[in-house]
């Protein structure tokens, strides 16, 4: 396709899917809510299978105008951890028994998904992360991850501080309170469902794991009663309108919906995927506008002739420089146009800018003749 036709494409957003086992054999899959968001601010998801080998192709999927990463397993320890965790092997055991279908390691998801992160990071392309996603992105810029929150922080909790990030038995319709930080995304995005005094709201929770350490480009938006970070952004990196968003979310906004209805919990829940979206859209035109191919001029048959006669006259020219030869005088009439052209053009053009458009002439408009 043409450089020009880019402008018409929808924005591109890369989704990484997640391997499941359905009839014994392996199907890739992305929740449909995250795609029904996307579509319906405005721009094409691109779903990337957690195929092995993908890591090394992700050059085709470009151009790359945003990247949501959510669903997930356990991302390897050994990507965030320099030191030996305090975990126990019986329970580390005990972990891998009670969150079985999380603590799986997949390798080549993690490849794809820390390289996308990386890859955002190093252009600025507009990055949201939901779950497994913000903890790939607290990890790309060096932060870490508590491997069970329950065995590392629920337990050195007071009681009344204690928090259930997971509940297998309610699985959607299990909520626990945030507090929002002011003057973050999120306290805009929800503002008009906070009580000035306690800036709460009640989310999903679907992990066992989250964030240790956050990395120092990143500021909290949300914090757990037990003091998880449940949502984060970098403000150096966040203006929507001018294609820059890179955010992290421990909870699913997509899925806070009430009971057997697609009514969300609070008006401010599709906010991370609009503003997300809208970034998106801005970056895309700033990657068009970088690399637009300039359109040629349409010249009137006068103005056609006369540039056809200049750009003989500069031909000749330069055959005369490089053979040597003298000028052959019936010649003398078609190098008039050039030279006269040099007069004018050196009183009113900057030598340099000149330079530059007698370069053109010659390389660009030769294949005329």
């Amino acid at each position: 396709m043409a450089a020009h036709d880019l402008s018409v494409i929808l924005p591109r957003v890369l989704i990484v899917s997640r391997r499941s086992v359905r009839k014994n054999k392996f199907v890739d899959f992305v929740g449909e809510y995250h795609l029904d968001l996307i579509v319906g601010y405005g721009a094409v998801p691109a779903i990337v299978p957690r195929v092995s080998g993908v890591h090394m192709l992700l050059d085709s999927f470009e151009p790359i105008h945003g990247v949501l990463l959510c669903e997930g397993e356990d991302i390897d320890p050994s990507l965030y951890e320099a030191e030996t965790s305090n975990l126990s092997p019986e329970e580390l055991e005990e972990i891998r028994r009670l969150h079985a279908s999380d603590t799986a390691i997949d390798k080549e998801k993690d490849s794809i998904e820390l390289r996308l992160a990386k890859l955002c990071l190093e252009r600025n392309i507009p990055y949201l992360g939901i779950c497994r996603g913000s903890q790939v992105l607290n990890v790309a810029c060096g932060g870490t991850l508590y491997q069970d929150i329950e065995k590392e922080v629920s337990r050195k909790c007071p009681e009344n501080q204690r928090v259930v990030h997971i509940d297998y038995d309610n699985y959607d319709g299990h909520r626990h309170v945030v507090k929002v930080v002011k003057d973050t995304p999120l306290h805009d995005w929800f503002k008009d469902s906070l009580e000035e005094e306690k800036m709460e709201i009640w989310v999903n929770s679907y992990h066992h794991q989250g964030v240790k350490r956050l990395a120092q480009r990143f500021v909290p938006m949300a914090f757990a009663p037990d003091g998880l970070i449940e949502g984060f952004y970098d403000p150096d990196a966040y203006n929507p309108g001018e294609g820059k968003f890179i955010m992290g979310l421990q909870f699913h906004p997509e899925r806070m919906r009430r009971p057997d209805s697609d009514e969300f919990d609070y008006p401010g829940c599709p906010s991370a995927y609009q503003e997300f979206v809208k970034a998106v859209i801005a970056y895309q035109k700033k990657l068009n506008i970088a690399t637009a191919v300039p359109k040629p001029l349409n010249l009137n048959k006068e103005m056609e002739n006369k540039r056809r006669t200049i750009v003989r006259s500069f031909s000749l020219a330069r055959n005369i420089y490089i053979t040597g030869n003298g000028m052959n005088p019936s010649k003398e009439s078609e190098l008039q146009a050039g030279a006269e052209f040099l007069e004018v053009s050196h009183k009113i053009l900057d030598s340099n800018f000149l330079i530059i458009c007698l370069h053109y002439v010659l390389h660009n408009l030769l294949s005329d003749l």
